[in-house]
């Protein structure tokens, strides 16, 4: 017999998970909303107008800070973490297939930075990278290399340090989501690959691959998307530049017109992009993986 939908309960759990929704979602809805005023509009309500005045402001710039360099550099670092986390995550949830020495300690090892404080962790990195540039330095003077060491600058950087940084975030993730898709792969299909003669690398290029599509394209927007709005882990451990998010904050501090606003908006677009790419891509494998296994 079903429950009635009329029930004091019902509508009590309704409004819960609309409170809940609202309370998630509202603020990225006010930013969007916000960010199209027209040239009178301030940061906050009542609305003042209705363009796209504040997108080309935007595009012109603010201030000193270059917001297409910094987007250009996030979407750099963003991709990189993202075929990183894929590729070593991938290789890692293979190699726990099989029962390993210290199997146990590594997989705690990995995971452990989830519970460290992100910015501890950033601390951390640079502080190492910090050593290196002194031993790089002091190693070039004891070789006299002197014109190399004048053209030294320091070992951190986008793709150095930071994307370190970002990798002790979204690695535990991809591995976590490994685990869970092979504890549910079923081996046979692998077995029936080996009886036809396939070699361990076609078993995994046309078997395992393909049906495992889905989840390694989730892993990488998983990557991409905690890469893309990352600060804590990137504050100390960046360098010279900055990301975007990195831009975005410390301009939260200058600017006073709702730009802030249209900036905040292009970075959601992107990020939705990004999961509406990756969501329609799994979801194509998926229906593809199904018509192999049924033909």
């Amino acid at each position: 017999m079903k429950r009635s939908h009329n029930s004091v309960g019902f509508w009590l759990l309704a409004l819960f998970f609309a409170l809940f929704v609202l309370f998630m979602y509202g603020p990225m809805l006010v930013i969007v909303v916000l960010s199209f005023q027209g040239p009178e509009g301030g940061l906050t309500f009542p609305l003042r107008g209705l363009s796209l005045h504040w997108f080309y402001k935007l595009a012109e710039g603010l201030g000193v800070v270059d917001i297409g360099a910094a987007l250009r550099r996030s979407l750099a670092l963003g991709l990189t973490v993202m075929a990183f986390t894929v590729v070593l995550s991938v290789l890692a949830g293979l190699a726990f297939r099989k029962k390993l020495a210290g199997g146990n300690t590594l997989f705690f090892v990995v995971v452990a930075s989830l519970i460290m404080p992100s910015i501890i962790v950033s601390l951390g990195i640079g502080l190492e990278f910090r050593l290196l540039d002194t031993g790089v330095k002091q190693a070039l003077a004891a070789f006299g290399l002197q014109a190399t060491l004048d053209d030294y600058g320091t070992a951190l950087g986008l793709f150095t340090s930071a994307l370190g940084a970002h990798l002790t975030w979204t690695l535990p993730f991809g591995l976590l989501i490994m685990f869970a898709i092979f504890n549910r792969f079923n081996p046979a299909f692998e077995e029936a690959a080996r009886d036809l003669g396939a070699t361990p690398w076609q078993g995994f290029r046309y078997v395992v691959l393909p049906l495992i599509a889905p989840s390694v394209v989730g892993i990488g927007m998983f990557g991409f998307t905690l890469s893309w709005d990352e600060i804590a882990r990137t504050s100390q451990a960046i360098g010279d530049v900055n990301t975007l998010p990195l831009e975005l904050q410390g301009l939260t501090t200058t600017v006073t017109t709702p730009s802030i606003y249209a900036l905040g908006t292009v970075t959601m677009v992107v990020s939705f992009l990004v999961m509406g790419l990756a969501v329609g891509l799994a979801k194509m494998l998926g229906r593809r993986s199904r018509k192999e296994r049924d033909a």
